[in-house]
């Protein structure tokens, strides 16, 4: 039976060990504002639940905003490691800012955990990617899931509506392979900025390609836009969204309008809607009743979920990081770097993690599950669905 590493509790319980003096800086670029804030803020408060000892070890976590900028992004993740020499950085949480921190994590040694979704932070593998690992799933997991439901679904032609920056490109490329696989054409393709407020020109376009189903490429309460407009002119195929939608302001923002959408999400999302059986569930269900203790009922959302998770990464590689070099040295970032690599069979609230030097992200199937909204919540959806 394989060894299953479990996340660690929350705030408060911490690894066995003597308290050292030299404590781990835990550096934190996030979107607490800007077009992304509907997944920062999540991330930000999630931070405010994290222990602050770890494996007889004191952590300091330093959260700074990016407002969705990636000059601004840059400027936090050196600051972080020159001026507060962390020993990792968390961010951001879009995929443009994350992107542009690879460089600054190559440059200064410090291991990057990101915590936006493309699998262009992560791959391909090369000399300044092995020091940046993901906890949201890849692109291409969730495309794979899509287009096997649109098949099962009977859909022939597709629209495509995404995000005219990194998180657009890396869907479209994603999905358009695995359409073709399915034997679906990809009928039409408009894009879109993060601050648009109207999409009626990309929509008509869209409308006039007459596609069985559109799918969305956007991420927080901007992917609504796209839906609503296509619902005011009367679109009435199938919608579906990437797992960059999964909290509870796509939700308020879309109304009535996102009824009947599906999509991929992690299984936290819809953690007490999973098996028993499911190794997840109790991970999920855990951090889900911590945050919305402190938070407030129906305030869960995924993207704090990946925070969360950067921290059970980081929770699991420092006490093996702790055994040969001391914290706030270059020795310490590149065990910590090892250690993440090395991480087998961790649990968390969003899949079973094993890395390897040529898998950043090391999740498998486990990592996804397809969802549905209806009646303004998240159904799970079955395997028949």
């Amino acid at each position: 039976m394989k060894r299953i590493v479990w996340a660690l509790a929350l705030a408060g319980t911490v690894l066995a060990g003597p308290v050292l003096a030299q404590p781990i800086k835990i550096g934190v670029t996030i979107a607490k504002t800007g077009p992304a804030a509907s997944l920062g803020i999540p991330q930000a408060n999630t931070v405010t639940l994290l222990p602050t000892e770890i494996g007889g070890q004191k952590v300091e976590w330093i959260v700074l905003d990016d407002a969705t900028d990636t000059t601004k992004g840059v400027a936090n993740a050196r600051k972080l490691a020159s001026d507060d020499k962390v020993d990792a950085i968390v961010g951001s949480s879009v995929t443009p800012v994350s992107l542009a921190l690879i460089e600054v994590a190559a440059e200064a040694k410090v291991p990057l955990i990101s915590l936006a979704a493309s699998s262009k932070i992560v791959a391909p593998m090369d000399d300044k990617r092995r020091w940046v690992f993901k906890a949201p799933q890849n692109d291409g997991l969730m495309a794979e899931a899509i287009a096997a439901h649109m098949a099962k679904a009977g859909v022939k032609s597709v629209g495509f509506v995404g995000f005219n920056d990194a998180y657009g490109d890396g869907w479209l490329a994603e999905i358009t392979p695995r359409l073709e696989a399915k034997g679906i054409k990809l009928a039409a393709t408009e894009r879109y900025a993060r601050t648009d407020t109207s999409v009626t020109g990309q929509v008509l376009k869209v409308m006039a390609a007459r596609p069985d189903a559109v799918l969305i490429a956007g991420s927080g309460t901007p992917a609504a836009l796209p839906q609503k407009t296509l619902k005011e002119r009367g679109y009435a195929g199938k919608y579906y969204q990437t797992h960059g939608v999964a909290n509870a302001d796509f939700l308020r923002v879309g109304g009535k309008d996102l009824e009947g959408t599906v999509l991929p999400a992690g299984p936290l999302l819809v953690a007490e809607q999973l098996p028993e059986s499911n190794p997840v569930r109790k991970v999920a269900l855990d951090y889900t009743k911590a945050y919305e203790a402190k938070f407030g009922p129906g305030s869960l959302a995924t993207f704090g979920g990946h925070a969360y998770d950067a921290q059970v990464l980081l929770a699991n590689a420092i006490p093996v990081a702790l055994k040969t070099t001391k914290p706030g040295t270059p020795e310490f970032r590149s065990a910590l770097r090892d250690a993440i690599e090395g991480l087998k069979d961790v649990v968390y609230t969003n899949g079973v993690v094993n890395m390897t030097p040529t898998d950043h992200v090391g999740q498998d199937d486990r990592a996804r599950v397809m969802v549905t909204i209806e009646n303004g919540k998240w159904k799970l959806l079955s395997a028949t669905n």
